[in-house]
């Protein structure tokens, strides 16, 4: 299973919006046959690939896939009649499919009179298909909100710069986590500081993004910015109700949405941004914007992961990482789960999940 999962941790960044699945066939002695893995949309799904691998050795053999293979027939037939047309005596998965339209893979399988193990490394795998899951769960696309910050957590020094606080390592693991999103997103006051490019650089055959600009006021994004040239697909997301017109510069170089505002009145819904990317097929959001738009979407209860590197450096003033999330009071925190910490050169990445509420913490003295 672990050789599956790194497997399917090949396709981050080429599913979308499917699921990335691997798969690894054994034969009846336990040598590995046939091993694949879902590439693309429209593709071969990952059984389909191992089997093919496999030919005749997977007979009376085990498949293990990290996703419960799928039942239906969508512009692939279903893997769990491929499995079945194969010969293998036993499945092994690693996690349930989520979506009605897919599900029952697993079932199909036993009433056919095949042994099947569902669960086997089933958090290591749901780390690895985290934003499609979170999609096919939440029914809005999965977002992992990631910044860079001092030790001091600020963002920019108080003259304004913010480049650059962390190093060129993480600069380029930013990029990476770029190629693995369908969508990068920041707001109006990212726009104006750093006049941000968003597409991915340095990564071999990298799929690019969706660059969404929030600019409420339409006041941000101006023609000859640098999001709006030709190296990624960008949309400009307004208020609803801006005057006609507002935008005629930037229509030609852009995709133009209206969306409502947020009920406070500063911004835009961030309800209304997920719902309509998630309509436009978008299942992952990386979100570099700055504290504002950060604070709207954390307080939102949209933040699903957090990726942040800290740099080495102190500034002692300067812009926060995150402004107004709806936290008064230290008993209303957010709090996260820490999942991972690693060093990418000098600065310090520290990956978490916000905890459900109702989650108990440990109290300090």
């Amino acid at each position: 299973m672990r050789r599956a999962l790194e497997l399917a941790s090949r396709g981050l960044g080429h599913t979308s919006p499917n699921p990335v699945v691997g798969c690894v066939v054994l034969a009846p002695d336990g040598r590995t046959v046939g091993e694949g893995w879902h590439r693309r949309a429209g593709g071969p799904h990952a059984e389909v690939e191992a089997l093919s691998l496999a030919g005749d050795r997977a007979r009376g053999g085990t498949a293990v896939v990290t996703l419960e293979p799928c039942d239906h027939t969508g512009r692939t037939g279903p893997c769990s009649g491929a499995l079945l047309a194969a010969g293998v005596a036993r499945v092994v998965y690693a996690v349930p499919d989520p979506t009605a339209r897919a599900a029952g893979g697993a079932a199909t399988l036993r009433r056919a009179g095949i042994d099947v193990t569902g669960g086997l490394l089933g958090p290591e795998a749901e780390n690895v298909n985290h934003a499609w899951l979170t999609a096919a769960r939440r029914g809005r696309p999965a977002v992992t909100w990631k910044y860079g910050a001092t030790l001091d957590g600020r963002v920019a020094a108080a003259d304004g710069s913010s480049r650059w606080i962390t190093s060129a390592e993480s600069r380029a693991e930013v990029h990476r986590l770029r190629h693995e999103a369908d969508a990068v997103l920041v707001g109006s006051g990212t726009l104006r500081a750093d006049d941000p490019h968003l597409a991915v650089r340095g990564v071999a055959d990298a799929v690019q993004p969706l660059r969404v600009a929030v600019d409420t006021e339409a006041a941000a994004v101006r023609p000859g910015a640098r999001v709006l040239d030709d190296a990624a697909r960008t949309l400009v997301a307004v208020a609803a109700d801006l005057p006609a017109g507002r935008t005629a510069a930037i229509e030609g170089s852009a995709d133009v949405v209206r969306l409502p505002r947020a009920a406070d009145g500063r911004g835009l819904d961030p309800g209304a941004i997920l719902a309509e990317l998630h309509r436009r097929g978008v299942r992952s959001v990386l979100l570099e914007g700055g504290p504002t738009l950060a604070g709207a979407l954390l307080a939102a209860g949209l933040v699903d992961r957090v990726v942040g590197y800290l740099a080495p450096a102190l500034l002692g003033a300067g812009a926060p990482l995150l402004n107004d999330a709806g936290v008064a009071t230290v008993s209303a925190a957010v709090r996260l789960e820490i999942t991972d910490v690693a060093r990418v050169g000098p600065d310090l990445r520290v990956t978490a999940v916000p905890r459900p509420a109702g989650t108990p913490t440990t109290e300090g003295p």
